[in-house]
């Protein structure tokens, strides 16, 4: 089948849409993202239909087909979920020489939607003339996760020099070069926005070596809850061809994953499967073999994750690569209790160490000031070194602390105690957090009197 692919404008244009349910649904979506001025015949609707209705985003006229509806439209989609109907509306449609689309029947087809992948005003629509909409969803997800997220704002500014350009420069050869060089820059992987010294052959970008094989993304997987993925690690997750995750990112997270390799590369309470040096060789292989990688850290990967030996490991491999942050523990713990770490009543300073770090006697590092929120990651097992350690350094028996283990999971735990008690709370299933500062005493007070409260009440 032969087509020829076209964009078309539909602003303010009237496109018919007979059928209100779940197919329909999508296609309307679409409609009204392009401007579309829409009409929906028929005689149920589901409620998204309805509000969108009641609100006069849309027109919906509550009864069945007829062939004068198609009157005064160019465009028509059939989406009800009797053939019989979409095939008179197909007939009907071009016998008036009105373009239609019936969904999942391609002989009644006159064009296809495609799949689409957008950035601003940059969309890559992918049409398998109705064969296979999977493949040409398979073929969006890979083109999704590989084309640069700010590819839009690149499309912007490149449109942005071209009329000034076209403004200032007079025709020939020399504007048309210019041009040409400015679309040579992508849009692509990690591409800057174009300024005047792109336009005008000044090159800051980064020149220290090819770049070979795929692309790996360094993902944080925050605390644990899905909800509280970026939207750019949800959807890198969901496209990857390859994730390398941590032991203690949770299943939930990894479910988002479409069709992706999962391996665990975690090391969990001292036990290494495997070292660091090989998931840097793991990364580094699968990443030459063309796969977009997704190396799915807990938390922030540049919070104690590791993550530079894994980026100085790409860049001598000449891999590209990307950072994509996530929500690390410690807010998710604050968020838990609740408390501000830098409550200005109380803290000026926030510092984070690991467990490792924080019991070791180093002023330099972990300064003994009470205005200081601390934050000890992997706090570990036993509690008794630390803390002897903190009251050496001069901080009061009364510093409030406060144990979070699973923070935003549903058995998210949270214990309030004193640094003068620390040493007699049992250890908490990883992952787990502490935090101490008098930013956190008001919270704790206030844990007491909601089980003070609730008591009373029961």
């Amino acid at each position: 089948m032969s087509l020829l692919p076209v964009f078309v404008k539909l602003e303010g244009r009237p496109v018919l849409v007979v059928g209100a349910g779940t197919v329909a649904l999508d296609k309307i979506g679409s409609l009204l993202k392009a401007g579309a001025r829409v009409r929906v015949v028929a005689p149920e609707a589901r409620e998204e239909v309805r509000a969108l209705a009641q609100d006069g985003t849309l027109e919906w006229v509550e009864r069945g087909f007829a062939e004068a509806d198609l009157d005064g439209f160019a465009l028509v989609i059939a989406a009800t979920d009797v053939p019989e109907v979409n095939a008179l509306v197909y007939r009907e449609a071009g016998k008036r020489g009105v373009l239609c689309n019936s969904v999942d029947d391609i002989p009644n087809c006159d064009f296809f939607f495609g799949s689409v992948v957008r950035r601003g005003d940059l969309q890559i629509a992918i049409s398998t003339a109705g064969e296979s909409p999977a493949y040409a969803q398979r073929l969006r997800k890979e083109i999704d996760a590989r084309l640069a997220t700010d590819a839009g704002e690149w499309l912007a500014g490149i449109g942005k020099l071209r009329r000034e350009i076209l403004a200032t420069l007079p025709a020939g050869e020399d504007r048309k070069h210019l041009l040409h060089r400015l679309a040579q820059d992508g849009p692509a992987f990690d591409h800057p926005i174009p300024t005047a010294n792109h336009a005008f052959g000044i090159d800051h970008t980064d020149s220290s070596g090819p770049k070979i094989g795929g692309h790996v993304f360094l993902v944080g997987a925050g605390p644990g809850d899905p909800d509280l993925l970026t939207v750019k690690a949800t959807r890198l997750i969901h496209a990857a061809d390859v994730i390398l995750h941590d032991d203690l990112v949770p299943q939930a997270i990894l479910d988002i994953a479409s069709d992706a390799e999962i391996v665990n590369v975690g090391k969990r309470c001292g036990t290494k499967r495997i070292t660091q040096d090989e998931i840097n060789a793991l990364i580094v292989e699968h990443a030459r073999a063309g796969r977009v990688v997704v190396r799915l850290k807990c938390g922030d990967p540049l919070i104690f994750g590791r993550a530079a030996e894994e980026m100085d490991a790409l860049r001598e491999a000449g891999v590209r690569f990307e950072v994509v942050p996530g929500i690390t523990s410690a807010l998710a713990a604050a968020a838990a209790i609740p408390a501000s770490l830098t409550d200005r009543r109380a803290a000026s300073n926030v510092t984070f160490s690991t467990g490792h770090h924080a019991q070791s006697h180093n002023e330099a590092a972990l300064p003994a000031i009470e205005d200081a929120t601390r934050v000890v990651y992997m706090p570990g097992r036993d509690l008794t070194l630390l803390a002897a350690q903190w009251m050496a350094d001069g901080l009061p028996a009364d510093f409030p602390c406060v144990l979070v283990s699973r923070a935003a999971q549903p058995d998210q735990v949270v214990r309030h105690t004193t640094l003068g008690e620390l040493h007699r709370e049992e250890a908490m299933e990883a992952p787990s957090i502490l935090l101490a500062g008098w930013a956190l005493a008001d919270a704790g007070q206030a844990e007491v009197k909601m089980n003070i409260a609730a008591a009373i009440s029961a």
